[in-house]
């Protein structure tokens, strides 16, 4: 990739992007809500289309000029429907996931209405109900949560649905490593007349590639980003089912208005195409064999670590996400080790966690970027030896809440000069220079 009309107009701007590229191109991201856009979706997301203003909906715009624009939206619709078969109605306009959450609720809910969705400690999503979200102030929320052994509590589910009888319960997952039950989760819903929202924005690519079961049987209502695990723009998308268009048939209407003029106004039109680029991608013959190798690097990374002493939540994953406990409170100092060896994750809250998420005691981490560049199984092992390396040079810190400020300084002054980092760091270069993010 080039940028020489920005290289000679912004040279700063310039320097700063050629620094965040050298980054992703010598490091390893294990982000699991990060991967690799094609440079075809990045062409669309540069294009001249960004010029045009375009609210309101294809054939129902309040600009002239768009006869184009509307082709493009339509197409990606058209995509989004053949991606999850069994869908009815498409709204790619969203900007991102949290606005697409959102609009959910302003579509079918009154303010106070009663919600249900898991706890953002377990590994949730903020917009799903919890307390410094919009969902959680403006509506009443129920949360429910995982059992010890890291797996969701159907029948807690069931219990706080049964008496508190929420008008929508969201199913979908940040941190849950696990295959999501939605058929048990429709049926709570059914038991008390609820809507079945599923958030899937962090596994949409592995179900369009059937590798994890598909939510369109069971929910109602689906949203989506457009990033994460699909290799998209960022954006989002919310698709209507079959399942509830056969009881409420103005559903459809209902989130189209909702979305514009409910809570946004002009669509990005450059956005729409590359999102209707990187759907066509789903059709490719590399894609389900990409999206089966995400899982079977997590699956890989998850038993390497466990070999090297780590506890992953629920002992393993079915998707492209694990969870590692890092004792207590550690989260944070291997974040900042690792992202100075070269190794982005997150800190992550785990079940049952004793402390904030702003020092939890988990470490989260995926394998979508890694596999896009080209890595397999044998990979996931040298990533894993990294990861306990950078643990052995760090094991003699513990965060103390009443110190934290003291520790966390230490802290970076010890891991800003630290030799043996360094030389990890090195080794992470090594591998991630064999694995180039743009390759044939």
């Amino acid at each position: 990739m080039d940028f020489d009309h920005l290289k000679k107009t912004d040279p700063e701007s310039y320097a700063l992007l050629m620094k965040e590229i050298a980054r992703q191109e010598d490091g390893l991201e294990l982000i699991p809500s990060e991967c690799i856009a094609s440079l075809s979706v990045i062409e669309a997301l540069g294009s001249p289309l960004t010029n045009k203003y375009s609210e309101g909906y294809p054939g129902k715009r309040y600009y002239g000029g768009n006869e184009v624009i509307d082709e493009i939206e339509r197409l990606a619709i058209a995509r989004a429907k053949m991606a999850f078969p069994g869908t009815v109605h498409a709204n790619v306009q969203p900007y991102s996931g949290s606005p697409a959450n959102l609009a959910v609720y302003n579509a079918v809910c009154e303010p106070w209405d009663t919600t249900m969705g898991m706890s953002l400690t377990y590994g949730w999503h903020l917009t799903h109900g919890w307390k410094a979200s919009a969902t959680g102030k403006f509506f009443h929320a129920i949360l429910y949560w995982l059992r010890p052994d890291g797996y969701i509590d159907l029948d807690e589910v069931k219990k706080l649905a049964e008496e508190h009888r929420p008008k929508l319960i969201w199913v979908g997952a940040t941190a849950y490593s696990r295959a999501i039950p939605f058929a048990e989760f429709r049926a709570i819903a059914d038991s008390i007349g609820a809507y079945l929202v599923a958030d899937i924005s962090h596994i949409s690519w592995l179900v369009i590639a059937w590798a994890h079961e598909s939510p369109v049987p069971h929910a109602h209502i689906i949203t989506t980003t457009t990033h994460k695990t699909l290799g998209w723009p960022r954006g989002a998308m919310i698709l209507v089912t079959e399942a509830w268009v056969e009881k409420d048939p103005e559903l459809p209407k209902k989130i189209d208005s909702s979305v514009f003029p409910g809570l946004q106004w002009g669509p990005h039109n450059h956005q729409t195409l590359a999102i209707a680029v990187a759907l066509g991608e789903t059709m490719k013959p590399h894609f389900r064999e990409q999206n089966y190798q995400i899982v079977k690097n997590a699956k890989a990374l998850a038993e390497a670590l466990k070999w090297h002493g780590f506890h992953i939540v629920t002992e393993g994953t079915d998707n492209h996400l694990l969870l590692a406990e890092v004792w207590f409170w550690r989260g944070i100092f291997m974040q900042e080790a690792l992202d100075m060896a070269g190794i982005s994750l997150n800190k992550n809250t785990i079940p049952n966690e004793s402390s904030s998420p702003f020092y939890p005691s988990g470490i989260r981490m995926g394998t979508p970027s890694l596999t896009m560049r080209g890595m397999k199984e044998e990979e996931m092992e040298q990533v894993a030896w990294f990861i306990s390396d950078v643990n052995h040079v760090i094991q003699d810190f513990t965060f103390e809440e009443e110190r934290k400020k003291e520790i966390i300084a230490s802290f970076r002054e010890f891991i800003r000069g630290n030799v043996e980092i360094q030389g990890i760091r090195k080794e992470v270069q090594k591998l991630a220079s064999r694995f180039p993010i743009y390759h044939d």
